[in-house]
């Protein structure tokens, strides 16, 4: 089945195999800051980003298969019990991974932005107690009226709490390919609430850059039309090789996958 952990070895084995080089996104960020010179970052690269929604024991499994590879990765955690499991962040330090703070905010404090501010300093101070955290990343929370990322109309992630990255205002989608396996598909924009990037997603779609199955991005990076600088998120919960556990993340996410598309066109 797709989504398991033999093809998500698979993937990054091929990608390895055709050159291409791994980063953390607090790499990214450094190698793209004022400071350097953006030919430094590499020709052909992999920004690799985990969203640790669920199940965070999930999210070990694919930690050590990139360990094993030689990959460092960007995981970032809720604050919710489902992702915030002290034994699985203290693993993937020790794996050699980037961690962050996956943060929902304005939705956990129904939208009182001094509340926000407040609760978000105190979360990122506990996950700075596993790793020194220099990126985060919203959570989209597709069922909340509240946009996670408003909370920064009240604050400055980068002066007021010395951050360097978000991916949703910090990477140059001009010059980078975003893939994101939301929906249980690589494809799933079209029933992302947020987790999606619409003002580049048309010319992706132009030059043929959609992919539905993991196969699909193997084939396309054997035969050289996968873009050579690309953001690959995951959301490690739906990554396993046990079947039944497969099949009930299947069952789940077809029913979220309806409930976002009525939302989607309620919102609109």
């Amino acid at each position: 089945m797709d989504f398991s952990l033999t093809i998500y070895r698979r993937l990054l084995e091929t990608l390895q195999a055709q050159g291409y080089q791994f980063l953390t996104f607090q790499e990214y960020c450094e190698l793209n800051s004022p400071t350097h010179r953006s030919a430094e970052l590499p020709a052909k690269f992999i920004i690799l980003r985990h969203d640790v929604d669920l199940k965070a024991e999930n999210s070990v499994a694919t930690a050590q298969i990139e360990n094993s590879l030689g990959i460092q990765a960007s995981y970032y955690f809720r604050v919710v019990p489902q992702s915030n499991k002290p034994h699985c962040i203290k693993a993937i330090v020790d794996l050699g991974h980037e961690i962050g703070y996956h943060y929902e905010d304005m939705s956990l404090t129904g939208g009182n932005p001094q509340k926000a501010v407040s609760h978000f300093t105190k979360q990122l101070a506990y996950f700075r107690s596993y790793y020194p955290v220099k990126t985060i990343c919203m959570h989209g929370a597709p069922t909340s009226q509240y946009d996670s990322k408003d909370i920064w109309q009240f604050a400055s992630y980068k002066k007021d709490f010395d951050l360097i990255g978000e991916p949703y205002f910090d990477v140059d989608f001009s010059d980078l390919f975003y893939l994101t396996d939301t929906g249980r598909r690589w494809d799933g924009y079209k029933v992302s609430v947020r987790d999606k990037i619409p003002t580049y997603q048309d010319i992706w779609t132009a030059n043929g850059w959609v992919y539905k199955r993991t196969g699909d991005i193997i084939r396309a990076c054997n035969n050289g039309t996968l873009p050579q600088r690309i953001m690959i998120t995951t959301h490690p919960q739906r990554w396993t090789d046990n079947t039944l556990q497969q099949c009930k993340e299947m069952l789940l996410q077809n029913l979220k996958n309806t409930i976002k598309y009525v939302l989607i066109k309620i919102r609109k």
